[in-house]
């Protein structure tokens, strides 16, 4: 039975942290929209509906949604390839079901498959991202918005050849206004008498900040004025018919197009996964350890897209980004993300114009924190300690592909590598073997695991294959539960065939009798003995040598 929650419990921490969100959904949700070939508005669309419906449904305690960098390329080309805009909400509306049929088939359960080292490697590789992508904003280079978590860009550039445009484009006055900001948001936590005021979130100083020392700059006439293009750009309606001209909605003629739905199924695969990705992430972030039902959450997210398309909004997810904002700026239930998307929607209906004061630089400034806690020095640190090879090669390897590629690549990579790294243990644990404990005459022992699976044939196969002939082997299954038919088929055929050329002497025990293997009987104990009468015997034979070796 799920736990009823008040959400006005922990309102005064929520609404900060909700602020913090707003302030940094507002310029990524109109960026996505326009890197995606969208109307600008339809981002905050988005973003709305992310805040208030999916942050209603969803039962994350942190998680943030709106529209997301990773699907930025998807919906570029499906706007393209479609034709039009209404033709791309149509498979908007189609993947939000998809979405929903997931969440009752209970496909969220995957979630419970991503390793820590993955997760923990993919949020440390989007911090990366984060810092190299908000440098050139905080220089005063702002060519576009194409993105938190994608290494390429639509407009050719990647991550790394952005930064190096900055030297062309350096605006002194955006540059002073990053370094205040980013004085304050660091001060604001450690200074006591600053400590002490909670209920102000020092991104929103730093914000009102920006705002007042660019209007003395307009107003002193000072070369250090942040022009129009390096502000927050939102569309501001005058008139009731003009706000109806920005929403649009799907058209349904376009059902019977085959390109529309597989535009649909794309969305839905990759926005599920990116999805339950930053689910687990979040919860990982979360101080209480609260979980998060996948099940749930994908028929939230269904909902939020099938409501978004309908609205004219672009697809959703979970967003990294936003739900790392919202962790550090103190949330402590889902209502700071329902608090983020009313302000996103009074926002933009009440005070355009305010919003369009706002520096990029401004905003840069609070991402680059935000990248910098995710990226933290002290996460390479602690899986280098943990475990040199299992724990920490996944996880750089998923970092660095994350940072290289995008979120889904690295991902990718880092659970291939774990997948990897699993068969390899698998083959060691399967039995126990080792080829140098034994000497002519003796007799070989190889006791198998608790679970012997097909993945194991290999490794016993290879062990077979180097029992030497004329010898005496005991192959012991008391232990086991499980044994793959595959690895019984081999076991089978060496005692049948093999054994007998290179006369191998093999005795069973412990095998089930379900297994069609018949155990050599009485033969267990007299063999254990004359094992451990040899084992000894050579123990006092090397006892024996180091003494004259002393003498």
């Amino acid at each position: 039975m799920t736990k009823k929650i008040n959400l006005f419990a922990n309102l005064k921490s929520d609404f900060a942290s909700g602020l913090v969100v707003f302030l940094v959904a507002l310029p990524l949700c109109l960026g996505i929209a326009l890197a995606s070939g969208a109307p600008l508005f339809s981002g905050i669309i988005s973003g709305v509906i992310g805040g208030i419906v999916v942050g209603y449904l969803s039962q994350s305690h942190l998680s943030v949604s709106g529209p997301a960098a990773g699907l930025t390329a998807i919906v570029l080309t499906a706007i393209t390839d479609l034709g039009s805009f209404n033709a791309f909400l149509l498979a908007v509306l189609i993947a939000g079901i998809i979405q929903l049929i997931l969440g009752f088939i209970k496909a969220g359960t995957i979630s419970n498959y991503f390793p820590n080292n993955v997760i923990e490697g993919m949020l440390a590789g989007i911090g990366v991202i984060i810092i190299l992508k908000q440098i050139p904003h905080a220089f005063g280079y702002d060519p576009d918005f194409e993105g938190d978590e994608s290494f390429f860009q639509p407009d050719g550039q990647n991550t790394f050849s952005e930064i190096f445009q900055v030297f062309n484009h350096v605006q002194i006055g955006s540059i002073i206004i990053a370094l205040i900001s980013l004085t304050i948001l660091i001060l604001w936590n450690k200074v006591d008498f600053l400590k002490k005021i909670k209920l102000v979130p020092p991104a929103l100083v730093a914000v009102i900040v920006s705002i007042l020392l660019n209007e003395f700059f307009i107003q002193s006439g000072s070369n250090l004025v942040i022009l129009k293009e390096h502000l927050v750009s939102l569309p501001v309606p005058t008139t009731l018919e003009e706000f109806k001209n920005i929403i649009v909605t799907p058209d349904f003629t376009a059902i019977s197009n085959s390109k529309v739905w597989i535009v649909a199924i794309t969305i839905a695969v990759v926005a599920s996964i990116e999805t339950l990705l930053c689910i687990e992430a979040s919860d990982r972030m979360d101080a209480q350890k609260r979980y998060t039902n996948t099940n749930v959450e994908l028929k939230a997210q269904g909902i939020g897209n099938i409501l978004s398309s309908l609205l004219g909004g672009l697809p959703m997810t979970s967003v990294v980004v936003r739900t790392t904002a919202n962790n550090t700026a103190g949330a402590k239930s889902k209502m700071s993300a329902i608090i983020h998307g009313v302000l996103l929607l009074v926002s933009v209906l009440a005070i355009p114009s305010i919003l369009n004061k706002i520096p990029l630089a401004t905003l840069a400034a609070v991402l680059l924190l935000v990248g910098y806690k995710l990226a933290n020095p002290k996460t390479i640190k602690h899986f280098w300690e943990k475990d040199k090879i299992y724990q920490f090669i996944p996880f750089i390897f998923t970092f660095i592909a994350v940072v290289a590629t995008d979120l889904l690549k690295g991902v990718a990579l880092g659970m291939v590598i774990n997948i990897v790294f699993i068969l390899i243990g698998n083959s060691k644990r399967a039995y126990n073997f080792k080829v140098e404990d034994y000497h002519e005459g003796d007799i070989i022992h190889i006791d198998l695991a608790q679970e012997v699976s097909f993945l194991n044939k290999s490794a016993i196969k290879d062990t077979l294959n180097k029992i030497p002939k004329d010898s005496k082997v005991v192959i012991n299954a008391s232990a086991t539960v499980y044994i793959a038919h595959d690895v019984l088929d081999l076991i089978r055929e060496f005692k049948k065939i093999k054994a007998k050329d290179l006369n191998i002497i093999v005795k069973l025990v412990g095998f089930k009798e379900g297994y069609n293997l018949e155990n050599s009987d009485g033969y267990q104990n007299t063999v254990t003995i004359e094992h451990k009468y040899n084992v000894l015997k050579r123990k006092l034979e090397t006892i024996e040598n180091k003494n004259i070796i002393f003498k």
